[in-house]
């Protein structure tokens, strides 16, 4: 099953353990995870269901690149990685 992780800064923010779930795509694993964590689902995604502009999303090391609908391919024992970026002045 792929193991999808999240930087730390969103696990501040909400429950957001590494966790393991089923999927083929990104759209399915992170599917997965937002129903065993809801409240994960506003800071990763934005209203429109597309990865929110100052998130990235990994599968084993590199960012996906369909933002928009996730369809993305992930292997059983693929590594997903949720990241969100900072900033500040």
């Amino acid at each position: 099953m792929p193991r999808v992780e999240f930087t730390r800064n969103l696990a501040r923010q909400t429950t957001a353990p590494p966790c393991q779930v089923e999927g083929e795509t990104v759209a399915q694993a992170l599917e997965a995870v937002f129903a065993r964590h809801p409240a994960l689902r506003s800071y990763v995604m934005d209203d429109q269901q597309a990865v929110r502009k100052h998130v990235v999303v990994f599968v084993d090391g590199t960012a996906i690149l369909d933002r928009q609908h996730l369809s993305d391919a992930v292997r059983p024992d693929s590594e997903i990685f949720v990241m969100q970026a900072l900033s500040g002045g």
